[in-house]
């Protein structure tokens, strides 16, 4: 909008009107995603109440299909920067991985190429990231990385409901299976790693994907099941830990 000044013309003195300059502020599409970022609105939200069906539609769109060739696993967005997409996943997912033929497909129908940060030896982690360069800005502020709550975390306990989904197959959008914590610290010989027991299912092509409480906080990654219904998820502490190890400890990726 224009506002009029009252101007003296220098010879005449006399008074006349005219117009302030008019001032454009640029806003750019860059800026308008760091700002969604910035403000955590790209955060997947968590309910008040306990429902493990609405938390799932919450959080489907932080889960992501890792094809390998012949094989495929899962994965979750556990952080978004300016510059990368970080997606956690399995290490024993990531030893498919060959970069010729490897690549995430986001459930919003992108797929991408990645790059393989690093893996922890001794849990069942790794860390891809993903270029946002990959994806246009309208395509960035579609995304949605998990919630998570350490203090909810460590109030777990045996009986709480949860829910674990994943890519799941080539014609499903996604995989949600609901069940309980059967123990938050068990010790699981096949990983050799004290895990999150759960009493539920998960599926093949799963591995990767996310373990959440029935508000919608990521507690957990799946790294396996048994026929008779128990799942085996690597702890939140854990992957926390293996983030700030082999992300925040390279300033490439590191940005939040």
């Amino acid at each position: 909008m224009f506002f009029p000044i009252r101007v003296r013309a220098e010879k005449t003195g006399e008074i006349r009107e005219s117009q302030a300059p008019h001032l454009i502020q640029t806003v750019t599409e860059r800026d308008i995603f760091e700002g969604l970022l910035a403000l955590g609105f790209l955060e997947a939200p968590v309910l008040e109440e306990s429902d493990c069906a609405l938390s799932y539609e919450n959080v489907k769109n932080c889960i992501v299909r890792i094809h390998m060739g012949n094989a495929y696993g899962s994965g979750v967005v556990f952080r978004i920067t300016p510059e990368h997409i970080i997606i956690v996943t399995n290490k024993h997912v990531l030893s498919y991985w060959e970069e010729t033929i490897s690549f995430v497909q986001f459930p919003q129908g992108c797929f991408t190429e990645a790059e393989v940060l690093g893996v922890v030896q001794e849990h069942d982690i790794g860390f891809l990231a993903v270029d946002n360069r990959e994806f246009d800005y309208q395509e960035l502020e579609s995304l949605q990385y998990v919630h998570w709550d350490m203090e909810r975390y460590r109030e777990m306990r045996a009986g709480d409901e949860i829910f674990c989904t994943g890519a799941g197959d080539e014609a499903e959008a996604g995989s949600l299976y609901q069940g309980s914590v059967g123990d938050m610290n068990y010790y699981i010989d096949d990983f050799e790693e004290y895990m999150i027991l759960g009493y539920g299912y998960a599926k093949e092509g799963m591995s990767g994907g996310g373990t959440f409480d029935s508000y919608g906080n990521f507690i957990g990654m799946i790294s396996g099941a048994t026929m008779s219904g128990e799942t085996a998820s690597v702890p939140l502490p854990e992957i926390v830990k293996a983030y700030e190890e082999i992300v925040n400890g390279n300033s490439v990726y590191a940005g939040g």
